[in-house]
């Protein structure tokens, strides 16, 4: 597994934490510091074990309220991010 901390902006949620699969393409986890508690907890678990790509699809460009972004929208920021550094990582030990 992977963990990867994203630093959310525009929202109320302080910080990001997702965990990957091995091979970055499958969320194993995702939890939130700040925000929508219930919410949050609600998008952690209907997304564990869901494909980073389908999570994408279905949450980015998502807004709250007057935001142009939503803790949502962050998250698929931050999944894509961790995909990135997990890559970068790989190539580093490689």
């Amino acid at each position: 597994m992977y963990q990867y901390d994203f630093t959310p902006r525009g929202v109320c949620s302080r910080a990001i934490h997702v965990t990957l699969s091995d091979d970055g393409q499958t969320v194993e986890g995702v939890q939130f510091e700040g925000g929508c508690n219930g919410n949050l907890k609600a998008i952690g678990k209907l997304t564990r074990g869901m494909s980073v790509d389908k999570v994408v699809e279905l949450l980015q460009g998502n807004t709250c309220g007057p935001r142009r972004t939503s803790c949502a929208d962050q998250m698929t920021i931050a999944l894509r991010k961790a995909q990135q550094s997990m890559a970068h990582d790989a190539a580093a030990s490689a």
